[in-house]
């Protein structure tokens, strides 16, 4: 059964360290970025919302693509753009670049959504998770008055609502090296993720 939820993808980003290189596309295992996280996100949502500046290069996909409503490229603003077009009462927010999100983790997070809660998120030893977390359309006046303020960073607007954390004991069950959170930058987390992949794969051969 899909989530009454929608699932938000941001792609916005300036992709500074990883020059000419959309990270959404970046080839992990033979498969795109993009293509892992829709393969987890169309198992649980109906509607599914790509954030990004480039809409051209996503017109084959089944999302719906909308971008930034403020001319500020934040990953706050790619939160704001997304809530504001969702038609549910609530988003689950990643960033393009996680190739190893696992859909236990995202259900984890959907069902800590309860009445009066207005985020959702995952908290490890490296602090919390806000681009792989819930978010209600509450959030909405929030996020656009920090905007306005120029704070881009997302968990300044986490003391204007109510939050929920995940910890990482929770987290491990579903995910025991937390590999949902692992994203792409550098050229090296690109070299460590095809490795990731790998060695995966190979255990997979060796129980299968």
């Amino acid at each position: 059964m899909k989530f009454p939820c929608t699932g938000i993808i941001l792609a916005g980003g300036l992709n500074t360290r990883l020059p000419g290189r959309a990270k959404a596309f970046l080839n992990i295992g033979g498969m795109m970025n993009i293509q892992h996280i829709y393969e987890v996100f169309k198992k649980l949502f109906e509607e599914i919302i790509i954030v990004t500046n480039s809409p051209l290069e996503y017109l084959n996909w089944d999302f719906n693509i909308v971008t930034d409503l403020l001319p500020v490229r934040s990953s706050l603003t790619g939160i704001y753009s997304g809530l504001f077009y969702t038609t549910n009462p609530y988003a689950f927010v990643v960033a393009c670049d996680t190739p190893f999100l696992k859909k236990e983790v995202v259900e984890v997070v959907l069902e800590g959504i309860e009445s009066g809660i207005d985020v959702v998120i995952p908290e490890t030893s490296k602090g919390m998770e806000p681009l792989c977390a819930a978010y209600s359309k509450k959030c909405l006046k929030p996020v656009k008055q920090q905007l306005v303020q120029r704070e881009f960073k997302v968990q300044r607007f986490f003391k204007k609502i109510r939050f929920k954390r995940i910890s990482e004991k929770v987290l491990r069950k579903e995910d025991p090296e937390l590999l949902s959170f692992f994203n792409i930058n550098t050229p090296d987390q690109l070299e460590k993720a095809e490795k990731i992949f790998l060695k995966a794969k190979t255990i997979e051969r060796i129980d299968g």
